[in-house]
């Protein structure tokens, strides 16, 4: 298998290889045309695709193009290698390259030819500050060939999304791209709406949000109104028990869960019979909770406590998330645990997989240092496979072999020893841990031999960019929480840029001015004139100051790599590993690991540390076998096999919901886009007038045996008649000819409503009432759903496939929301009243666009509903509560007076 993967892998860049060549056949002409004459082509191009050429017939020239402009305003030239890797984005696949080969740069050939489409094309990236500064950073590019860019971050407005959504490019956060697209899904006019339709994403270090933040669904949620008061007492019981007696805890399965001795106390302490009765679930599940609060989750690894409040660090890359709370009551335990006040549950509006957003663009693309090792996955899920890109220049980095200690304590103190005297000679090391506990610890250690370092973790990221740039400079030592830092170069000798840039500052000027004097497109502003000789002139004097810094941290071996523990993820690894060796650098990595380590010890062969404790080895002896190396990549593995059937475990149940999403979300964007609703108001008429003739009227039965009295007292609640409805002769009448009689009627009685309110209005009101009522049932929907969710897995007890069970009862629950739906709309729309002073159509979860705030189930945001709880009347002038901005005479009321 491995002869023809390289086969195949050869043969594939063989391929693009031959239109690498063909893109360098256009250098000489491209080269020769002037500034105006190069932004020209893009408007050459457009005119070309609108004749019926394709974005493959005009790639080798637009390539050609990007390379030219990129040189001339960036002052950056693509490699050959790098055409490739844009090759393969535009392809819809995921271009592999290694650290410091130019991601950033690479992007920029895929989005400008796609851009030529005027559809859109988004770039999504881990953080708001990559976001913002590859926008500003390549949007000189592509503002100098005539195309505009948009930049999504957190905080800003909904006319500034729109504006950004509306750019030819756009660049933001995978969480911000996600949540725009539920917010589209809840509005109530088709002007509140931000996102274009889905057309081209490019996912930057694709491994980090397609696989790692794919377990966790992004949520919109507003405020519950369950009591607190459980998780108070549910940690409090949790204090008095004890570990191994009342409760046993499994660190592989990554849960806790209570023994018969702890189930009996906490029957006794809640003063129940039987806690995991149905009737006492609840309180059942809060104890489970405080358990895992207290037992599974740690404090400064899993989470800190900042300003009050519990904030989520990422396990992957040591970032703290902001906004963002666990789900299931989870966030509320720990809050308990920590002695803070717990906050109120919330009710999910919206909810989606970051695995099912990405899948509805038309083409979806990514790239990363790392993916190989998950290709399976993005093969199965996301129909992508992994292409590795050839380095620009040949790497000389040298992976030594991990020391394997028997305990901690003699790995730590050797990782120090080797610090120390790397750092001795000079050279710059970075060193990765996996918690802030451990960054601490190994700073502590650090300063009691008296090395000055830096430490990069979740407490301090804001300074993350800076610290990392760098990491490179002689003598330099780094601590750093896993991969924080991803996006940043580590230059030896130092980054210059970063040095000009800090400079810069100093003087007074503003990070847009000095983002624009950076680079070599023309500018006519005589200030950004100014400011751009002066930054280049600081630039050249700071590349010389650090000319000889380099050339010494080069003579040192370059920058050393040191981690202190294994990942459960190799790509983790390789992307710490990755951080050495940029564009043919030299530079050292080694692993210090210990058997107490969490994945050696959960995870490890057993023969392997039997073998190490029968040789009687030391403490402070490193062991060094190929046999552990195996061992240590098949726990890996493990782990990893693990981690992928739990995200695909989570698509095949979020596959029920998104199919459910998909008929809901294409006939609200119906509404949405001004489709008479009459016609479909009359089907719903004619769907639940045969649901309710079907109830009381049995097929086969005779007249006189029908409950003529309840069938009327239904249809009467249904439709509302002003006077009672004459059936004349009921003997004389079959199913049909009631049903033809009572619709009839309900006809001229919708007839009448619409006549005496023109029907520009009724069509106004229609569509208004029928979007409130499905975002009210859908809600509703998503929360028996969950429900139902939490407690099929107990099927396959009885041999019955749970995500089998999960879709035909989730499609018989869709069902009946349909048909309550079709009711509800039929009997509000049958039943308002034209008065003087109308009441207002109420809604039962108002939304309220401009008010939704990040919170987060996993990623979640939070909504306050709007309702006019005092049910007085809305006067004239008031803000209509549908939630248009509109007042209340000239939306609603405007004709219901």
């Amino acid at each position: 298998m491995g002869f023809l993967e390289n086969f195949l892998a050869k043969r594939e860049i063989s391929k693009l290889q031959n239109t690498v060549n063909t893109i360098n056949s256009f250098e000489d002409k491209i080269s020769k045309l002037s500034d105006s004459e190069l932004a020209g082509k893009t408007q050459e191009f457009k005119s070309r695709l609108a004749k019926g050429e394709t974005l493959d017939d005009i790639l080798p020239e637009a390539f050609a193009v990007t390379r030219e402009a990129s040189n001339r305003v960036l002052g950056m030239r693509h490699y050959d290698v790098q055409l490739m890797g844009g090759m393969v984005l535009h392809q819809g696949r995921i271009a592999e390259m290694r650290t410091g080969e130019g991601k950033t740069l690479v992007a920029t050939l895929p989005v400008y030819l796609n851009a030529l489409t005027g559809q859109g094309v988004h770039v999504v990236t881990v953080n708001d500050y990559l976001a913002k500064r590859d926008m500003e950073w390549m949007g000189k590019l592509y503002n100098f060939l005539g195309l505009t860019t948009g930049v999504i971050l957190h905080g800003i407005n909904q006319d500034q999304r729109r504006a950004a959504y509306n750019a030819d490019i756009t660049y933001g956060t995978n969480n911000e791209f996600g949540f725009d697209y539920l917010r589209d899904n809840m509005v109530i006019y088709k002007s509140q709406m931000v996102q274009r339709p889905l057309n081209f994403a490019i996912v930057d270090e694709v491994d980090s949000i397609l696989v790692d933040e794919a377990r966790t669904p992004l949520i919109i949620s507003g405020q519950g109104d369950k009591s607190t008061a459980l998780y108070t007492m549910a940690d409090t019981f949790i204090r008095t028990i004890k570990k191994e007696v009342d409760y046993t805890i499994d660190e592989k399965g990554n849960s806790a869960s209570l023994t018969e001795e702890g189930v009996e106390k906490a029957e006794k302490f809640f003063g129940v019979e039987n806690i995991t009765d149905v009737s006492n679930m609840e309180t059942y599940h809060h104890v489970n909770q405080a358990l895992r609060a207290h037992a599974m989750m740690k404090r400064d690894v899993d989470y800190v406590v900042k300003d009050g409040e519990i904030v989520i660090v990422d396990e992957f890359t040591g970032r703290l998330m902001f906004g963002r709370r666990y789900s299931e009551g989870l966030h509320q335990a720990i809050e308990a645990k920590e002695g803070l006040e717990v906050q109120r549950e919330s009710k999910t509006l919206a909810t989606i997989t970051f695995q099912n957003y990405f899948r509805m663009y038309k083409k979806l693309c990514g790239m990363t240092g790392t993916a190989k090792t998950e290709e399976e996955e993005f093969r199965s899920i996301y129909r992508m496979d992994v292409v590795q890109i050839p380095t620009n220049k040949p790497i000389v980095r040298k992976d030594m072999d991990d020391a394997v200690y028997k305990n901690e304590v003699a790995k730590y103190m050797a990782a120090v020893e080797e610090i120390v005297e790397r750092h001795k000679t000079g050279q710059p090391v970075l060193v990765g841990t996996i918690s802030i506990e451990r960054s601490e610890l190994l700073s502590e250690m650090l300063k009691k031999k008296g090395v000055k370092h830096e430490v990069l973790n979740a407490k301090n990221h804001e300074k993350e960019a800076e610290i990392v740039a760098q990491a490179g400079r002689y003598e330099s030592v780094t601590i750093a929480t896993n991969m924080a830092g991803r996006g940043t170069d580590i230059i030896l000798g130092g980054n210059p840029e970063f040095l000009t840039n800090k400079e810069m500052k100093k003087l007074g000027y503003e990070d847009h001015t000095i983002s624009i004097a950076s680079g070599f497109g023309p500018v006519d502003d005589e200030e950004i004139l100014k400011a751009r000789e002066l930054y280049h002139k600081i630039h050249e004097e700071k590349k010389l100051e650090l000319k000889d810094e380099q050339k010494k941290v080069r003579e040192v071996g370059g920058l050393c790599i040191i981690g202190t523990e294994r990942h459960e993820s190799r790509r983790i690894d390789n992307q710490l590993r990755g951080r050495a060796g940029r564009q043919g650098d030299p530079g050292v990595t080694r692993f210090f690991i210990s058997l107490e380590d969490e994945l050696m010890r959960l995870f490890g062969s057993e023969r392997i540390i039997g073998m190490i404790d029968k040789l009687g080895m030391e403490d402070d002896v490193p062991i060094e076998h190929k046999m552990l190396s195996k061992s240590i990549e098949g726990a890996q593995k493990k782990v990893e096999g693990k981690n992928f059937s739990i995200r695909k475990h989570v698509l095949q149940y979020d596959d029920v919901m998104n199919k459910q999403r998909e008929i809901m979300y294409k006939e609200r964007r119906n509404v949405l886009e001004g489709e008479d609703m009459k016609s479909e108001i009359m089907d719903m008429l004619d769907k639940a007038m045969d649901r309710i003739l079907s109830f009381y009227i049995p097929e086969g039965s005779y007249p006189e045996s029908w409950d003529i009295e309840a069938l009327m007292d239904r249809v009467n609640k249904l439709i509302h008649p002003k006077e009672p409805i004459e059936l004349g002769n009921i003997e004389d009448l079959t199913k049909e000819d009631l049903k033809e009689k009572l619709i009839n009627e309900a006809n001229k009685i919708y007839a009448e409503k619409e006549e005496m309110i023109t029907s520009e209005r009724m069509r106004e009101i229609e569509r208004v009432i029928l979007l409130q009522i499905v975002d009210s049932k859908w809600m509703d929907h998503i929360d028996a759903m969950d429900q139902l969710r939490q407690g099929i897995g107990l099927r396959a007890i009885g041999q019955e496939d749970p995500v089998r069970a999960y879709q035909i009862e989730g499609f018989d629950m869709f069902d009946e929301m349909i048909a309550s739906i079709q009711e509800e709309t039929v009997q509000y729309l049958f039943g308002f009243q034209i008065r003087i002073e109308a009441q207002p159509i109420e809604r039962k979860q108002m939304i309220n666009m401009d008010k939704l705030q990040e919170k987060g189930g996993s990623r979640e945001e939070e909504e306050k509903p709007k309702q006019n709880k005092s049910n007085k009347v809305v006067g004239r002038n008031d803000l209509c509560p549908c939630g248009s901005g509109k007042k209340y005479k000239k939306c609603c009321g405007k004709d219901l007076v």
